[in-house]
């Protein structure tokens, strides 16, 4: 009596993921016109209305079709609508699937509905054959394949388009974002065993498992990204025949590769991409796309590595995947490998033996997936395989070397980055350690100085914005009216919203900042909120201030809060304020926010907070080495300290060893003994008396000062 009960609960489970898959890309096509799903931009991509058709066809051809009185739906349409199955019988070229206006779309969206309705009968009686039921795992799968290609299809069609069409509000698709480790990730090599061979789907081409031998490799733990492309452009990559293939430099020739598949330079070395959403800036952290295995392979070239093959990116996958980012969910990645059949392949038996081998030739692989790839169509295994001209697959690529400590690669670096890896190699050189405070700054450590004024112990970013806006009339009388306002060292740029909003004197605001990050995303915000004020920005370290651009017409304000001139020594900070004062020109007045001398119970706890904010974000100094050098720090043997030095009237903090241990950048070896301190932050402590003196050094004049209630900071206008 309860026998048939397990084959009704399959039965259910097929039901339910069958239709589940179908769903998918009726909702992809659903906003889009039928002209959308009725076009072809190129032979290689296919309208939508056809893959909505091809992928109906395929159970109606490869399961419904296996009953030998199945009546078809439309004989004609097992012609229109296969691909490449020569046993099925004959197919129309696919550079012709766009010239089948009829059926119509309403037709083929009736022929979807009615073989789900079949299928789905088909489904509840059983599939008890072995054939059978591979058969609909691999339908749907199929179903998902499609819905990747969909997604590329429809936007090299909207990239045709001179109005750079939006295809979607928001980008479909499952993207997983994962942030960037760093570095290079090392492998010993050795005897590995490779491709699918554990339970679950996979295709005929994953298989069967073999053994590989491979050399020690380094692959990159993150993709390579838009800015990184951005700096192989500016360096001549695309004229620079030495970095090709024979083929790629012919293909770079024929076609004018300047630049990724769907960018577009917007004049002032500013260049936008056309994406599902409609066209937008190239973003420089996100990873490169749409380039072609003739592409990655001239970037690896240029930046001193090379592809990595198929198996040395598996077996990182199998055996580490937690050290890399992007590993799936992004982008495909190139490999130096080619498309060809592993150890003791056999093509899946019958018709569904056309799906991959007969494609073994003249191809190169991906592997990972991208952001339209359904989640659990993704496997570490998986070979993607494309001709190496073809850029409008979502591809990207990871960057792999050979193990060479004299000459090894290393990702390619900006002006900033490179000037960060010389300072950390000359600063860890010292016999003391240290490093200027200015590289804790980057986007990541900007957030968490944001939390680190928001935590309880952390009084001088309130203590400062209360006298901020007590002072606010002040200051605005002391700017003037049509004032040039300047920030130096601008961050998040969020105290300067308190005197923009008493002060509509000022005309122009130029924020000054060394992380181009937090530049950018502060300038946006404060165009937002103040759409008639005129935003300069300008990237670059206010120790070292080129000439400024011209100001205005009205009186310039320097605005330095934060007591961010206790980080700076002595000399320096005369220095600095002596720079400022002849770039803001003679007559020009300054707001000097600083921290005052006050009990050392309460300093310390201000820079070591009770919920660890403050050593994540000195920490994030060390992480950030390993994303951008390559260095191998390991935060776990790494403490953050703060301590007061009486003697210098400055607060310090420190990262301090909890071992003996080696770190190693661009193979330099640096070593640290058990409770040595790399030195990252001092922040001096004044009296009004010290401040007087140091700003009549720089040629200023104290005209008032201000200080708030204890924990006491203050704020000093100064007078050119």
């Amino acid at each position: 009596m309860n026998a048939p009960a397990p084959v009704q609960d399959q039965s259910a489970r097929d039901v339910a993921a069958y239709l589940a898959s179908r769903r998918v890309m009726p909702e992809l096509a659903r906003g889009l016109s039928a002209e959308d799903l009725q076009a072809q931009s190129m032979p290689d991509c296919s309208p939508g209305k056809w893959h909505l058709a091809h992928t109906t066809w395929f159970y109606e051809a490869m399961i419904l079709g296996r009953d030998p009185d199945y009546r078809p739906y439309d004989p004609v349409w097992f012609t229109l609508f296969n691909s490449y199955y020569d046993g099925v019988g004959e197919r129309i070229t696919r550079d012709a699937r766009s010239r089948m206006t009829r059926p119509s779309l309403d037709d083929v969206m009736d022929y979807r509905r009615e073989i789900d309705r079949r299928m789905v009968d088909r489904l509840r009686a059983g599939l008890t054959d072995g054939e059978g039921r591979y058969l609909l795992v691999l339908g749907r799968h199929h179903e998902q394949q499609h819905q990747e290609l969909f997604l590329m299809d429809i936007l090299n069609l909207m990239a045709c388009s001179p109005i750079d069409p939006a295809a979607y509000e928001a980008e479909p698709g499952w993207r997983t974002l994962a942030a960037a480790r760093g570095g290079w990730e090392a492998f010993d090599g050795g005897l590995v065993t490779l491709g699918h061979g554990s339970a679950g789907f996979a295709f005929d081409n994953e298989g069967p498992t073999h053994e590989v031998n491979l050399q020690p490799y380094e692959l990159a733990r993150d993709l390579v990204t838009n800015g990184q492309w951005l700096e192989f452009m500016a360096d001549g990559g695309y004229r620079r025949s030495e970095l090709w293939l024979s083929d790629g430099w012919a293909t770079v020739g024929e076609e004018n590769w300047q630049a990724p598949l769907y960018w577009r330079e917007e004049g002032d070395g500013r260049w936008s991409v056309m994406s599902l959403t409609g066209r937008r800036p190239v973003d420089p952290e996100a990873p490169v796309c749409h380039i072609s295995q003739y592409e990655a392979d001239a970037f690896a070239r240029w930046a001193g590595a090379r592809l990595p093959t198929e198996a040395e990116w598996e077996h990182a996958a199998r055996t580490r995947p937690d050290a890399f980012s992007g590993l799936d969910g992004q982008v495909w990645q190139h490999t130096a490998s080619a498309y060809a059949p592993y150890p003791g392949f056999r093509a899946t038996p019958g018709t569904a033996g056309e799906y991959n081998g007969k494609f073994m030739a003249n191809q190169g692989v991906l592997r990972g997936s991208c952001f339209a790839t359904p989640p659990d169509h993704r496997r570490l295994t998986y070979r993607n395989f494309y001709y190496p001209h073809q850029r409008w697959a979502f591809s990207g690529l990871r960057l792999a070397r050979d193990p060479d400590p004299q000459t090894g690669a290393r990702m390619p670096l900006t002006e900033e980055t490179a000037q960060f890896r010389a300072d950390l190699i000359e600063g860890l050189s010292k016999p003391q350690k240290s490093l200027s405070p200015k590289w804790l700054y980057d986007a990541a450590g900007s957030d968490l100085f944001e939390d680190i004024t928001r935590v309880t112990e952390y009084y001088p970013t309130r203590q400062e914005t209360a006298l901020l806006r007590a002072m606010a009339p002040d200051i605005a009388r002391f700017m003037g009216d049509n004032a040039v306002l300047v920030e130096f060292g601008s961050g998040a740029s969020e105290k300067t919203r308190i005197v923009l909003d008493q002060a509509p004197g000022v005309a122009t605001y130029m924020p000054i900042d060394i992380s181009t990050d937090a530049l950018d995303a502060a300038t946006d915000r404060i165009r937002e909120a103040y759409p008639d004020l005129e935003v300069s920005p300008v990237a670059g370290d206010f120790l070292d201030l080129p000439p400024l651009p011209e100001l205005g017409r009205g009186p310039r304000t320097g605005f330095f809060p934060g007591s961010t001139i206790g980080n700076l020594t002595q000399d320096q900070a005369v220095h600095f304020l002596t720079s400022a004062h002849e770039r803001l020109a003679p007559g020009s007045r300054f707001i000097l926010g600083v921290d005052l001398v006050k009990s050392p119970e309460v300093l310390v706890a201000a820079y070591d907070d009770a919920e660890g904010v403050t050593a994540a974000f000195n920490l994030n100094l060390l992480e950030r080495a390993n994303r951008d050098l390559g260095a191998d720090f390991d935060l776990d043997a790494f403490a953050h300290r703060a301590v007061w030095n009486a003697d210098r009237s400055r607060m310090e903090m420190h990262l301090v060893s909890l071992a003996d241990q080696t770190v190693t950048i661009d193979g330099t070896r640096h070593r640290f003994l058990e409770g040595e301190t790399l030195h990252t932050e001092s922040s001096r402590k004044f009296t009004r008396e010290a401040v007087v003196e140091l700003v009549e050094q720089a040629g200023w004049k104290l005209v008032d000062w201000r200080q708030s209630d204890d924990p006491a900071v203050a704020l000093a206008l100064l007078q050119g």
